[in-house]
C-alpha cells in the first residue's frame, strides 16, 4: 500500500510538473497571442547582440575609441536621422554594415577603419522577413514617428509618454510584447492591435486605464480579476500624479497611435 501510494504521488507530481512546463505552450496555442513586427524585431535585435554595442534597448552609450562620435550611436531619440535617410538605408546597414553610398566613400571607410568597433554585416544571418521586422523595430524606436505640427494636444501626450517612459513597458512605440509574468497572455499589451480592442472599449475605459491603472470590467471579472491581481507588472494610476489636461493629452496620443497614420513611415 505504501509503495502504491508513493507511485501515485510521483505520478501526480510528474503530471503537475508537466502541466506547469506546458502551460506557456498551451496558452500560446489556445489564446490569441499578439505580436507586432516591431516587437519581434526588438527580440531579434537582442538575439543578434545589437544591444551589446548600441546600449540597452538601443539607447547608446557604448564607448568606441577612434570613432568620430566617441561612442556607438543609439537607435532612439531621433539619433537615427543623423545616419539614416530612408528605410532602405536601414536595410543596408543591417545587411552590409552601411549603405552603399557610404561604403563607396573613401573618407567614410577611413573613419570606420580608425574606430575600434565596426557595424557587422548580417546578410548571412537574417531572413528577408527578419530584416523587415528589424526595420519595423528600428523605425518604431527612432523617435521620428511624430504627430503633425497642428496636433498640439497629441504632441503634448507624446512628450509625456516619453517623459514617463511608457514604451519601456508597452514596447517600442506601443508595439507591445514586453514580458509580464503571471498575466493572462504573459506580456504587457500594446496599442496597435486586437489586445487593445479587448482591454479598451471606448474613450471612457481608456481614460480610466490612464488615471486609475485599472477598469472594473477587468478587475471584477472572476477570471480576468484573478490574472490582474496576480500579474507582476501593473499599470500605474497616473491620475494621482498628473492634472486632467495631461491625462487627456496622453489619451489623445494613444488614440493617435491607434489611428495609424504613421504606419507608412515604417516602410
Amino acid at each position: 500500500m505504501r509503495r502504491g501510494g508513493f507511485v501515485w504521488l510521483l505520478a501526480i507530481t510528474a503530471a503537475l510538473e508537466t502541466g506547469w512546463l506546458l502551460y506557456p505552450v498551451v496558452r500560446r496555442i489556445v489564446l490569441s497571442i499578439e505580436e507586432a513586427p516591431a516587437a519581434r524585431g526588438h527580440r531579434l535585435a537582442a538575439e543578434l547582440g545589437c544591444f551589446a554595442c548600441h546600449g540597452p534597448d538601443g539607447g547608446g552609450g557604448t564607448k568606441n575609441p577612434g570613432s568620430q562620435e566617441g561612442e556607438v550611436p543609439a537607435f532612439t531619440e531621433q539619433t537615427q536621422m543623423m545616419y539614416v535617410k530612408t528605410s532602405d538605408d536601414l536595410r543596408e546597414y543591417v545587411l552590409d554594415g552601411a549603405p552603399r553610398r557610404r561604403r563607396e566613400d573613401p573618407d567614410y571607410l577611413a573613419r570606420m577603419e580608425a574606430a575600434a568597433l565596426h557595424m557587422p554585416a548580417y546578410r548571412s544571418f537574417v531572413s528577408s522577413r527578419q530584416l523587415e521586422e528589424l526595420v519595423a523595430y528600428l523605425r518604431a524606436t527612432s523617435g521620428q514617428l511624430l504627430p503633425a505640427q497642428d496636433e498640439a494636444r497629441v504632441a503634448r501626450g507624446g512628450e509625456l509618454t516619453a517623459e514617463y517612459h511608457c514604451f519601456r513597458c508597452h514596447g517600442a512605440f506601443g508595439a507591445g510584447g514586453v514580458p509580464n509574468p503571471g498575466s493572462f497572455k504573459g506580456y504587457i499589451p500594446g496599442f496597435w492591435g486586437e489586445d487593445y480592442d479587448e482591454l479598451v472599449r471606448g474613450d471612457e475605459e481608456l481614460d480610466r486605464w490612464i488615471a486609475d491603472g485599472e477598469i472594473a470590467r477587468i478587475t471584477e471579472h472572476p477570471v480576468g480579476g484573478w490574472f490582474f491581481r496576480r500579474q507582476a507588472a501593473k499599470m500605474p494610476a497616473y491620475g494621482k500624479f498628473l492634472p486632467p489636461d495631461d491625462l487627456s493629452a496622453i489619451a489623445a496620443y494613444v488614440k493617435w497611435i491607434r489611428a495609424g497614420s504613421w504606419r507608412s513611415k515604417l516602410q
